[in-house]
């Protein structure tokens, strides 16, 4: 009796093990890379999130597109971009699969289908001589580009999935002022489309705007120099500031009128960082690496993965 207890004992023992084994692989996600390698890229600026793990970043001088896994720590070329394309800030849409990416000094701007790369749609907003699409963000409505050089935001409308023709938005107040070589910058929608919010790099500062009027007025608390890109989920704002190799994490107030810099996020990794998007609790941040010249000459460029 004693005897068949035991073996009954090693048996359940053994059961447990057994089903270990086989769950274990399944139920253990490997570990986030820290620094992913753009491979060929002779720049970098922007990155956008698409599904799961999937992101996007350009090379902003050659405007070729790559398309990499987050989890996985990998990255290829997506998109063979044609010749005098460029490749700014960019954000996917989830809904469409679209990828609408700023198409910097150049003046314009690209949509793309990430089901097979193709152009669904390509947009000349402004002298080529005189204007910096810098970076885009979507809405309901559509898609909102802002043009550094210039007070103003490009506005795509997006009509059961199709880009439309575009409108130009003139921005008044603080936010239109055009102080620096580089000004309007970042752009991020609330939830409800209703507000905008963008970083002015030449002030230093964050700015709502109105999509309908243009109307903008500062949030006040906020001091970022050097402001690039910027991410926002509810009323966590992140604002990467390239030169300064990092990012503050800032808490809105529930207006929008004020903020409060609650941390501030380094990495040995951070080489110039220009934007970031994020993936569950991390940031996934792409390095300008402008520090080397503009055209940036770096040997190689990358996303790099921090805790958000």
């Amino acid at each position: 009796m004693q005897k068949a207890r035991t073996f009954q004992r090693l048996a359940f023992v053994l059961m447990i093990v057994v089903a270990a084994v086989f769950v274990a692989p399944t139920a253990m996600a490997a570990p986030s890379a820290e620094v992913i390698v753009l491979p060929g890229a002779t720049s970098a600026e922007g990155i956008a999130v698409g599904h799961g793990s999937t992101f996007y970043a350009g090379d902003l001088f050659g405007g070729d597109i790559f398309r990499g896994d987050l989890q996985r720590g990998t990255a290829e070329l997506f998109i063979d971009a044609p010749e005098g394309r460029q490749a700014v800030g960019m954000t996917y849409d989830d809904a469409t699969g679209l990828l609408y990416v700023a198409g910097g000094f150049t003046g314009q701007a690209y949509v793309y289908d990430t089901s097979d790369g193709s152009t669904v749609a390509w947009y000349q907003f402004g002298d080529p001589n005189a204007s910096l699409i810098n970076d885009v963000t979507l809405t309901g409505a559509g898609a909102y580009f802002t043009d550094t050089f210039a007070g103003l935001i490009y506005f795509v409308p997006v009509v059961h999935g199709v880009p439309g023709a575009f409108t130009t938005i003139t921005v008044s107040g603080p936010a239109g002022e055009v102080t620096g070589p580089f000004n309007l910058n970042g752009i991020v929608a609330t939830p409800d489309g209703r507000t905008l919010i963008v970083a002015h790099t030449a002030n230093a500062s964050l700015y709502t705007v109105d999509p309908l009027t243009g109307v903008s007025a500062l949030i006040e608390g906020v001091n970022v120099p050097n402001v690039d890109g910027i991410v926002l989920e509810g009323r966590k704002l992140w604002a990467v500031q390239n030169f300064s190799n990092q990012i503050s994490a800032i808490r809105l107030s529930a207006d929008l009128s004020s903020g409060v810099v609650e941390n501030v996020i380094t990495s040995d990794n951070f080489e110039v960082p220009s934007t970031a998007a994020r993936h569950g609790n991390k940031l996934a941040v792409a390095q300008a690496k402008f520090d080397t010249g503009f055209p940036p000459t770096a040997d190689q460029y990358e996303i790099v993965i921090v805790p958000g």
